[in-house]
């Protein structure tokens, strides 16, 4: 995996998690810009996603079991939008929470995909 990648998926998730975050505690949904930030976020696991599947293609392993590792990467691509979805049903604070959640979810898949690569 790219260092520089996973750090920049987790930071961008953990920005977006703060911001959905403060909207929800000003008791607003997520809006169009967070959906903004959210496709940012996702452009970003879906190239570390890309990036996995190029390093399997070549032949090179993770540490931790192929089928562990394949699962967190696709769990990493669809932790956001999944949230996203979810946060178009409910149009109120939890929306915004939901979201949030969804972009912790995915900053600790990252650790994780680290480990299991094993660098």
């Amino acid at each position: 995996m790219l260092d520089a990648l996973t750090v920049a998926v987790a930071v961008t998730a953990l920005l977006l998690a703060a911001w959905c975050g403060h909207a929800a505690y000003k008791d607003q949904p997520t809006k169009d810009w967070h959906f903004i930030g959210m496709a940012v976020v996702t452009v970003l696991a879906f190239a570390q996603l890309v990036v996995g599947i190029v390093q399997l293609a070549r032949g090179e392993r993770p540490e931790q079991g192929m089928a562990v590792f394949i699962a967190y990467l696709i769990g990493s691509f669809a932790a956001v939008p999944a949230a996203g979805v979810l946060s178009l049903s409910e149009r109120t604070r939890w929306g915004s929470v939901t979201v949030a959640a969804g972009a912790l979810v995915l900053a600790v898949l990252e650790v994780r995909l680290y480990d299991i690569w094993g660098d």
